[in-house]
């Protein structure tokens, strides 16, 4: 872990108060330093990509569509996030009760090479637990309110989630806790605050606010995500619908409610939600289970996650004299959550030895830019 004399009486700045801004405001205080953070929204982290997610922690069900490094950091981050919100005053809902696979029987085959793919990765994986076939009897112990649909599933053992908005309301607390200099609605150019020497380094955490700093490289995947209150349906843990035009997930929270999502557009677009996804997730999750029938449409929402040309994370570090150094973490696309704590260890390691030996082991891309030119310092 972090050795904290290296932090001892060093002031930052953070830019963005997202998710990733939080945490590394929040890990930094702890250690000694004077944190001063930054955003253009408000406290309440309406304007962040991080409150309109689901916060599934499902490295192995990820493992379907992204590159392995990245499943590395989710299964790197799984038990610190048991650890850092055992750290936090105010409690946040966390669950590890595994994810429920289900598909319709018309879409068998899809499901099949879904399983088949997941197998692979977990052979090519050890730190990975095989998923577990499900016959119409082991749904029913799962998830007894599905068994009438679902005739066969998958169980991923080990996986998780958290309440999202509990965290960043908990971090807050933190924040203000650790007597944080928080300049809420107050936007702020990283390289104007560089020329502050009394900085150690500046840390630009912005998501897709930042695209100035990433060459045009950086770009926003529109997500649209429904949140319902359905007292009817009592899942107990994510589930996820294996679907030729909309794979939803149901990532069931505290007191009935439930955030459903799926759709993912190439696009920066902020507007409200289109009828169609709005129709076709809502078709959907009635299609998982009845009682969501009666559901209560809590909120339609939707928002940009910061994306880099790889759909890979980087952080990128700049040098220059005259200047407090800049550090820019982003790229976390749809698995902010999932990988957060691997990229906030990586992050301070490199603020405390300029390396991070996390980040090699984990596969995090750091590049150092300088003259407009980039060195890797981690693969």
């Amino acid at each position: 872990m972090v050795n904290s004399a290296s932090f001892s009486n060093s002031k930052y700045a953070i830019v963005g108060g997202g998710l990733m801004g939080r945490l590394l405001a929040v890990a930094l205080a702890r250690e000694g330093s004077q944190v001063e953070l930054f955003d253009k929204g408000h406290s309440d982290a309406s304007g962040a990509t991080a409150r309109i997610a689901a916060a599934m922690l499902a490295p192995l069900a990820e493992s379907a569509i992204t590159e392995d490094s990245v499943v590395r950091m989710g299964i790197h981050s799984l038990p610190r996030w048991k650890e850092l919100i055992s750290q936090l005053s105010t409690p946040v809902f966390f669950q590890q009760d595994g994810t429920l696979i289900l598909w319709h029987r018309q879409d068998t085959s899809d499901a099949e090479r879904f399983t088949a793919h997941l197998e692979r990765n977990c052979r090519n994986n050890s730190l990975l637990q095989l998923p577990q076939k499900l016959n119409n009897e082991a749904v029913r112990d799962l998830e007894p309110g599905v068994a009438d649909r679902f005739t066969q599933g998958l169980f991923l053992p080990n996986e998780g989630q958290l309440d999202n908005r509990q965290l960043l309301d908990a971090l807050l607390i933190e924040l203000n806790s650790l007597k944080v200099h928080c300049h809420w609605n107050t936007e702020v150019n990283p390289d104007e605050l560089r020329k502050d020497h009394a900085y150690k380094a500046v840390i630009d955490c912005r998501g897709t606010g930042a695209k100035d700093g990433w060459n045009n490289t950086l770009r926003g995947v529109r997500g649209e995500v429904i949140r319902l209150y359905a007292p009817e349906v009592k899942l107990k843990r994510p589930t996820r619908l294996i679907h030729p035009r909309y794979p939803i997930y149901i990532a069931p929270k505290e007191n009935d409610v439930y955030v459903v999502g799926a759709t993912e557009i190439e696009s920066d677009d902020l507007s409200e939600m289109s009828v169609r996804s709005a129709m076709e997730l809502l078709s959907a999750v009635y299609t998982v289970h009845s009682g969501f029938a009666e559901a209560r449409i809590l909120e339609m929402a939707t928002q940009c996650r910061p994306t880099l040309k790889n759909n890979l994370p980087e952080i990128k570090t700049r040098k220059d004299k005259g200047l407090s150094d800049l550090i820019m973490i982003n790229g976390l696309y749809r698995h902010g959550f999932m990988i957060a704590p691997a990229v906030l260890d990586c992050a301070l390691e490199l603020l405390r030895s300029g390396d991070s030996n996390t980040a090699l082991d984990l596969g995090l891309n750091i590049t150092q830019e300088t003259n407009n030119s980039e060195a890797s310092l981690c693969v």
